[in-house]
């Protein structure tokens, strides 16, 4: 047995809970009401998302009618209305 340490981490419970509330995250579908009451988008009002996204201004799902975020939509919407910062000037 030679003296190096080991680099595996342990996986014990708590890390596989965590692993797994990632997991379903993935797959969970957001609905306009929750994406407004946990401010995952910058939008206010119910009434003002939902005008966007049937518009299409918005990226979202139509799951039979009703409309729906995935954690895709959520990050490409984010990174759309991202503002990037101006570079300084060397003075």
């Amino acid at each position: 047995m030679t003296g190096k340490a080991t680099t595996l981490t342990p996986t014990g419970p708590a890390q596989h809970m965590q692993d797994r509330a990632e997991f379903e995250a993935e797959f969970h579908r957001w609905t306009l009401e929750e994406v407004i009451a946990k401010q995952l988008l910058p939008y206010k009002s119910r009434r003002v998302l939902r005008d966007k996204c049937y518009r299409r201004e918005v990226y979202h799902h139509l799951d039979g009618g009703r409309i729906t975020f995935t954690v895709d939509d959520l990050r490409l919407e984010n990174a759309r209305t991202a503002v990037v910062p101006f570079e300084k000037r060397a003075v």
